[in-house]
């Protein structure tokens, strides 16, 4: 029985095991710190950059119809060449469905359909937009996954925040339907002011600082209170801003561990962190 579990277990190892090629694959693919590798994503990145480039000259007419058969020719070079790396990509894992089924797997395959299904279906090459979601492709280039602590915190910050956020949110809300009402009283239809929804419009474009122009008071009680909205609007802007800055701070500072290395007398090390980030010395 004993002897039917090790070769059960061998048998799974091997199965599992991946071959040199597929480790040498993965070192140029996904090895972002090998030379080879790091050679790699520049190249990917210049060939996203320009496929971008082209998805974009592609849209405006004139140059479309000078250049067409450049821009085809140089968009089924890129698929083609996103196609064999996709391929790569999915046979030098050892479980290829982790990555087929992940959210960078999912934009890798969406980003190649649109050119394919242009051989098959009339009308296709209104997917451009769809292909242009290639460009989401940089930030497998970025490593993004080194900014996601940070992102995580702000994340929380925000989560934690959402009821003050709420309240602020209402409370301008019934600040701009006041107001909205008071400027559709005072100004004369002539003006623009022609019902309150839009009055109301005119006090959330004013009270943001947005101020497109299309509406304009012309009395001189409007205009007063246009300024008083105007000057209000500066000092409401880093009200969300404070609520979200100080929760993301409390957080922050929850995740420093207050004591220091015993080896070297570092301070200030993450809350996840084993190893001192000075000396090396294990906690």
């Amino acid at each position: 029985m004993k002897k039917q579990i090790d070769k059960s277990l061998s048998f799974r190892e091997k199965e599992f095991k991946l071959r040199p090629w597929q480790l040498k694959i993965q070192e140029v693919i996904y090895g972002t710190y090998t030379r080879p590798g790091k050679v790699f994503d520049i190249l990917l990145l210049i060939i996203i950059l320009l496929s971008v480039v082209v998805i974009m000259l592609e849209s405006v007419s004139y140059l479309n119809l000078k250049y067409n058969f450049a821009f085809l020719t140089i968009e089924w070079i890129v698929t083609g060449l996103f196609t064999i790396e996709y391929i790569l990509r999915i046979v030098s894992l050892r479980k290829p469905f982790s990555y087929i089924f992940s959210f960078m797997g999912l934009v890798d395959l969406f980003s190649l359909l649109p050119s394919y299904l242009s051989l098959f279906i009339d009308g296709a090459a209104s997917l451009m937009i769809v292909r242009s979601i290639r460009f989401l492709r940089i930030f497998r280039i970025l490593r993004l996954s080194r900014y996601m602590i940070g992102a995580d915190v702000l994340g929380d910050a925000l989560k934690n925040s959402r009821h003050k956020i709420a309240v602020f949110l209402i409370s301008m809300l019934t600040i701009v339907i006041i107001l909205g009402g008071l400027m559709y009283v005072i100004e004369p239809k002539e003006a623009g002011f022609t019902s309150i929804p839009r009055s109301v419009y005119w006090a959330i474009i004013t009270i943001t600082t947005v101020g497109y122009g299309d509406i304009a008071p012309v009395t001189p009680l409007g205009q007063a209170l246009a300024s008083f909205i105007m000057l209000f609007g500066y000092a409401i802007i880093a009200v969300p801003t404070g609520i979200v800055s100080s929760e993301f701070t409390s957080l922050k500072s929850n995740e420093i561990k207050p004591f220091e290395c015993q080896n070297c007398g570092e301070v200030g090390h993450e809350k996840s962190a084993h190893f001192c980030k000075s000396c090396g010395y294990e906690f």
